[in-house]
């Protein structure tokens, strides 16, 4: 059960002017649920994106880094669910292209102009006749408003959809941007087994998309974990179609400030989605690390205080046993750390004082804490200015269940 998380509004997701969206069936995993997603832009759209950095990267991904490489003009995406096409070596990458060919003979583009991700189970052949059968059906749905299916059509184990929309003010006009992402297990940065797809109708210079790209992935889906394990797949992309009024060059645009804050806005909604959605999640955690030299080192110890199986469990369970989160701040690396000089609180908590237990501090004002559903964890260093925010969740007996039955 995803945690304060509603579902989507379908009526409050924003259709992206240029942007078409086409789902269907292929049978991919099972039958009866949508596993094609294609994305269809309007020529001269500027595409970005940012991918796994696990050295096993599925075979998609090498051909998205390549085509993006290339400076092609993108014109499509193609998103399978149901397998990853991972570790299947030469074989997959032949049936990653044999994907892209089948896209643009019916869309009468080059391969080269297309995108291609999948997500689901790794080291499996992928069913690319499947696939291929069920791309007419996709490019036959295509339409602008269809954000929420979109949305379904990339979901493995996630409970349900993950779809957001925002509006940015300018002087020049609106600029209206919607995105979808999915995940909820394999999630850490950098980047996790997620997908996230934006799409936005403003003009900008494809360099200035790929660095604004770059710098939200790294504040929101870079920033977020579950289980500590980096997917093979993982693909965070934004699409500017240029259907707008507004245009934007250079960083002294007028509304290069406004665009950028709402890119790292909606991105962080939807890595939080994933966050709150995470595999057997009944807690959602927010880790601020304050004080810090630099900010590699806040990270470093966000992380360590997120990916700890002992933390974790301790707030699945409610039980303040806080010290194991100062054990994880000590062993996150910082190696010049003066741990006497570490605050830690749990919510409005003051749990311990200049490395030690707080004189004041009382288990059950501890206990308060661990019983809410969504819990902040704040770290004060003393040692700098810098400060970073990791997302994560706890970990409970339906995570084990629930991947243990993965391939059921």
């Amino acid at each position: 059960m995803a945690v304060n998380l509603p579902l989507p509004n379908k009526d409050e997701l924003k259709p992206i002017s240029g942007l078409k969206l086409g789902i269907a069936e292929a049978g991919i995993k099972r039958a009866n649920r949508k596993d094609i997603l294609v994305i269809r832009l309007v020529p001269g759209s500027s595409v970005s994106g940012v991918f796994t950095q696990n050295r096993f990267c599925a075979a998609p991904v090498q051909l998205c880094r390549a085509h993006l490489l290339e400076r092609n003009p993108i014109e499509a995406l193609i998103i399978n669910t149901g397998n990853a096409n991972a570790g299947t070596g030469d074989e997959g990458l032949r049936r990653a292209q044999q994907t892209c060919d089948a896209l643009a003979s019916a869309l009468d583009i080059s391969p080269e102009q297309i995108l291609p991700f999948s997500t689901g189970v790794i080291l499996e052949p992928l069913p690319v006749e499947k696939i291929i059968t069920a791309i007419p059906k996709a490019i036959s749905a295509l339409k602008e408003d269809d954000w929420y299916s979109a949305a379904e059509a990339i979901m493995t184990t996630d409970t349900q959809p993950k779809a957001a929309s925002l509006t940015i003010q300018t002087s020049a006009g609106p600029i209206v941007m919607t995105g979808i992402s999915k995940g909820a297990g394999m999630i850490q940065p950098n980047m996790a087994t997620m997908l996230g797809f934006i799409g936005a109708d403003v003009n900008i210079n494809s360099d200035l998309l790929q660095d604004l790209t770059r710098e939200a992935a790294d504040l929101s889906f870079n920033a977020i974990t579950i289980d500590g394990d980096t997917s093979t797949n993982d693909s965070f992309i934004v699409m500017a179609t240029g259907q707008s009024a507004v245009s934007i060059q250079s960083k002294s645009d007028p509304a290069y400030a406004a665009f950028r804050e709402g890119l790292i806005t909606l991105s962080r909604q939807l890595a939080q989605m994933i966050v709150r959605d995470g595999e057997g999640a009944t807690k959602f955690i927010t880790i601020r690390v304050k004080g810090g030299k630099d900010s590699v080192e806040c990270k470093r110890i966000a992380k360590s205080i997120a990916h700890s199986p002992l933390v974790k469990t301790a707030f699945f369970a409610s039980d303040p046993n806080l010290g194991r989160i100062l054990a994880a701040i000590g062993y996150a690396g910082v190696g010049d750390l003066d741990s006497s000089k570490v605050q830690l609180w749990l919510g409005d908590v003051w749990v311990a004082k200049d490395g030690g237990r707080n004189p004041d501090y009382k288990e059950a004002d501890g206990q308060a804490v661990m019983k809410h559903s969504e819990i902040s964890i704040t770290v004060d260093l003393g040692r700098g200015n810098v400060e970073e925010t990791v997302w994560t969740c706890d970990l409970s007996h339906e995570y084990v269940s629930i991947n243990a039955d993965y391939r059921s």
